[in-house]
């Protein structure tokens, strides 16, 4: 038995309920990134299956899945989640060895995407329309219906829960979607697929094209017969995204990352405070959309904080997926070379703590301790831009008023923590972080499937998560009768 221990075909797509061999009849490697090692193959899907995988959502539009009530797609989506969690120690596994994860994060990962078919299996039939008083001799009322074919493109960093968060809530609206995973790490996506087939999705509702970004992806989100796009990743890519939307005119959601700050006042409590200053930082190395990227300190604790924190890193064991420890790799050697860079160019900043490589980690294993760094002024490159890694960076702030305008000093906004006691404050920071969660005396609020989630400025527009994402998800039509 392999490390990967699969139970379908990676290197077919899955288009109407049938696994394919892809057009070209090509595949891409899969790499492990705890060992630098290829491990398989996945399908390299072309833009001919992307147009076919299209035209399949359209034709499930146009049969069964289109016609199924919405209780019995609760009852189906449920049945799924079911079957998530049978296999989640097997899925967990995967997605350790094709992320790169610490094992207990990727089971968290399939929990968590168990918990999203849960709740969208739930809320189905419960997205209500709406009468509106008009004038005498009108009925006015509105209606929410699905856009049609949804295109779906993810990141490699969290696969299952990003399924869960933004396929299964268009599958809940009954939407038909199309999925292009990141050929990067993808297998979790296609291992859903499987478990979709084998609850018995109807053919058509889910397709999975794995592929390049700028073959397969470029083609679905470029191709008129989508109707929605729903994408995750970098900014250039979204922009690039948005592009090809408005060509067809069709609405988008972005996620598009982070710059989160965590900001930390005198009155806190620094006990319940620091592991989530640090874990919101180092989790699946860094490599997180809203990972607490800036802590910023009132000056009169900082050096606690810090020396707090570096305390904390010190003690941070790197290694492979399958050994469970703190941080496990980053995704590729690439990534890796994008951290390095930054924390070789510190432009006055100083690394105050490292985390420890673990004993005997393979060499061609993509790792890299954990970096706090100290000294950082507002503008330094490590205090403005994603990082995608495993550093965070400390900076002081003077009073309420310099802590807002560091925290909405750069070009994202996500998510933010406060950790204070003060009533007043916390509800004044709240109104003034410009981002789209907020998190106060917390971060993270354990993952919250309910919870409205999606930035502003460079981090994107539209919500996932909660009823949000199936308003999003739906077309709103308003019906006027008159009848005299």
């Amino acid at each position: 038995m392999s490390d990967l221990d699969l139970f379908f075909d990676p290197t077919r797509c899955f288009i109407g309920g049938n696994w394919v061999v892809p057009n070209g009849q090509q595949t891409l490697p899969i790499e492990n990134p705890s060992t630098g090692e290829t491990v398989g193959a996945i399908a390299r899907g072309t833009a001919d299956d992307i147009d076919h995988a299209v035209r399949a959502a359209q034709a499930a539009l146009n049969g069964e899945w289109g016609r199924m009530p919405a209780a019995e797609r609760g009852r189906l989506l449920a049945r799924i989640g079911h079957m998530v969690l049978e296999r989640a120690d097997q899925l967990a596994r995967i997605e350790a060895i094709d992320v790169g994860k610490p094992l207990k994060q990727a089971k968290a990962d399939a929990l968590a995407l168990a918990r999203y078919l849960e709740f969208y299996g739930g809320a189905c039939d419960k997205i209500h329309g709406e009468t509106i008083p008009y004038q005498d001799g009108y009925t006015v009322y509105t209606l929410r219906q699905p856009h049609g074919v949804t295109a779906h493109i993810i990141p490699w960093n969290y696969p299952m829960q990003i399924i869960g968060r933004s396929v299964v809530g268009a599958l809940a609206m009954g939407n038909a979607a199309v999925l292009k995973p990141a050929e990067e790490a993808c297998l979790t996506a296609i291992a859903f697929a499987k478990i979709c087939d084998e609850a018995g999705l109807p053919k058509g509702a889910l397709n999975v094209v794995p592929g390049l970004g700028e073959e397969a992806g470029a083609a679905l989100t470029s191709h008129p017969g989508v109707h929605h796009i729903s994408f995750t990743g970098s900014v250039g890519v979204g922009q690039l995204i948005q592009e090809a939307a408005a060509r067809n005119v069709v609405p988008v959601t972005l996620e598009l990352g982070g710059k989160s700050p965590q900001l930390v006042f005198a009155d806190a409590d620094l006990d319940r405070a620091l592991p989530f200053l640090v874990n919101a930082g180092i989790q699946n190395a860094g490599q997180t959309c809203s990972a607490s990227s800036r802590i910023l300190v009132h000056r009169s604790v900082h050096d606690e904080v810090l020396a707090r924190m570096a305390e904390r890193y010190r003690a941070l064991r790197v290694g492979p997926a399958l050994d469970d420890l703190e941080v496990g790799p980053l995704v590729s050697a690439r990534q890796k070379h994008i951290v390095s860079s930054f924390l070789d160019h510190l432009d006055g900043a100083k690394i105050a703590a490292r985390g420890q490589l673990a004993d005997g980690i393979p060499a061609g294993g993509h790792y890299l301790a954990p970096a706090l760094v100290s000294h950082v002024v507002p503008s330094n490159a490590l205090a403005q831009d994603e990082i995608f890694g495993p550093v965070q960076v400390v900076i002081p702030f003077d009073d309420e008023a310099d802590a807002i305008r560091i925290a909405n000093g750069t070009d994202f906004g996500l998510v933010a923590g406060v950790w204070t006691a003060d009533g007043g404050r916390q509800m004044r920071l709240a109104k003034a972080i410009r981002s789209g969660q907020v998190f106060i005396n917390n971060y993270g609020a354990g993952g919250g499937v309910e919870l409205p989630f999606g930035g502003i400025g460079k981090s994107g527009h539209g919500r996932e998560k909660g009823f949000e994402a199936l308003y999003g998800f739906s077309v709103l039509k308003t019906v006027a009768a008159w009848h005299g």
